[in-house]
């Protein structure tokens, strides 16, 4: 076998151990989007759902729109659920669909974000 041939071949099995270790990693994660309807009232609570979901484990991306109160998240269902995305939310004061927003949390949120708050 001469050295060019063996370089080849070489090469090759390289490039075909990269492209199988890719795909493989890319099925690991399964990312899921989930709409979650939340008692936000306006773009401070927007602000405070969108940041405070931003770096929670498993979140790729949020997104509130206070108009429908729906927050919408893409996450990894590896390292996250909906069921914790929920709490996550009402630790920081808000409702997320049936779970109650934490009442500490809640009664730090300034008198603007409250759920009784009016329209502005």
């Amino acid at each position: 076998m001469t050295t060019t041939t063996f370089f080849s071949r070489f090469f090759l099995v390289v490039v075909c151990s990269i492209i199988f270790a890719e795909t493989a990693c890319a099925q690991d994660k399964k990312i899921e989007t989930i709409k979650i309807k939340t008692s936000a009232v306006c773009g401070m609570c927007k602000d405070r759902i969108e940041s405070g979901m931003a770096f929670e484990k498993g979140v790729k991306d949020v997104s509130l729109d206070v108009e429908t109160k729906v927050a919408t998240i893409k996450y990894n269902t590896k390292t996250t659920t909906p069921d914790e995305l929920r709490k996550k939310i009402s630790k920081l004061g808000y409702d997320a669909d049936d779970v109650v927003c934490d009442k500490v949390a809640y009664d730090k949120l300034p008198a603007c974000c409250k759920k009784d708050a009016p329209k502005h």
